[in-house]
């Protein structure tokens, strides 16, 4: 069983600009994480295109084989340091974890 974690998130970013430059730190960040955290099998994510009125402003896809690499994940030294930078710029998130 893998487990599919989506995230989205609107960012504060006074302008498309600034949103844009948050987006694109957020992506750096959390493509180091690929081969840093052990759990992680697959990450895949990229600053919205479409509809800016309706949606997030960056959003991520990871796998994982199971949810203890999920959790493992989630507590990482690594990817703890990645959510303190993305909570600092994140008006709001979302996420769904489900079985693929």
């Amino acid at each position: 069983m893998t487990i599919r974690h989506i995230v989205a998130w609107k960012l504060n970013g006074e302008d498309d600009a600034a949103r844009a430059d948050q987006a694109a730190e957020i992506t750096r960040r959390l493509e180091a994480l690929v081969g840093v955290v052990p759990s992680l099998r697959t990450l895949s994510i990229g600053p919205n295109v479409a509809y800016p009125d309706q949606n997030g402003d960056v959003a991520l896809v990871a796998d994982f084989d199971d949810l203890a690499g999920l959790e493992a994940y989630q507590v990482h030294p690594a990817h703890q340091e990645v959510v303190g930078y993305v909570r600092s710029v994140a008006a709001s998130r979302i996420s769904v974890d489900f079985e693929v």
